[in-house]
């Protein structure tokens, strides 16, 4: 973090930001705003700026959230990869409905996304997975994940087997991990402010074109 971005934190911290958001316009893109504020969380030197809150709704009705790392978006949404039996992978599966929320407190920002998912291709899936060390591809093989642990050396157990078993060889994409993509039909932009006259600037799909507003804070 800089000198100036740690002077502006200290500044605005617990008060919000001095400037309201610039005007946005009609035909204002929420893909572009929202890269725009990735790459400010990137250079304020937020730790894992990527980190996303990802909630899912089960048969029962019951929420849950948990945090995960956005890996890709684009115009066609936001990709985020886990085990296809975990819990949200079963509650996503049932009920494709699902928010995410980054919050990054030091730039007094956040962005709320609502939608749908869709899973990712195997290609895209399998592109990612050896895009990662070879430690994160033995846990993902080794790890039935959210199911109960039943021995103390379960999983270490697992790992050990695995490990093993692809010693010398490329490790496979297992065919129960892949990504989702959520794909938004609504975008809001949240700004802190002084006196907590904060700014929301939402963006609403309708059809093939997304709408504009703001909200009172």
């Amino acid at each position: 973090m800089t000198l100036f971005e740690k002077l502006r934190c200290l500044f605005t911290f617990g008060q919000g930001v001095a400037l309201p958001l610039p005007a946005i316009d009609q035909n204002a893109d929420p893909f572009s705003l929202f890269e725009l504020w990735f790459d400010d969380a990137n250079k304020s030197g937020i730790l894992l700026p990527e980190a996303v809150s990802v909630s899912s709704v089960s048969e029962s009705g019951q929420p849950s959230s948990r945090m995960v790392l956005l890996k890709e978006f684009d115009t066609d949404g936001f990709v985020f990869y886990t085990n296809y039996a975990s819990r949200k992978s079963n509650e996503l599966n049932a009920n494709d409905k699902v928010a995410l929320l980054f919050h990054w407190n030091v730039l007094q920002r956040q962005i709320r996304i609502e939608g749908c998912v869709e899973r990712v291709s195997a290609e895209q899936s399998a592109k990612y997975f050896h895009s990662r060390d070879r430690g994160s591809q033995i846990g993902a093989w080794a790890s039935k994940q959210s199911s109960k642990i039943q021995t103390e050396n379960e999983l270490a157990e697992s790992v050990d087997y695995y490990t093993k078993k692809f010693a010398n060889k490329d490790v496979p994409l297992p065919e129960f991990w892949g990504g989702w993509r959520v794909k938004p039909n609504y975008i809001e932009f949240w700004q802190g402010r002084a006196s907590r006259l904060h700014d929301r600037v939402c963006f609403e799909k309708s059809a093939a074109t997304w709408e504009n507003f703001k909200l009172q804070p």
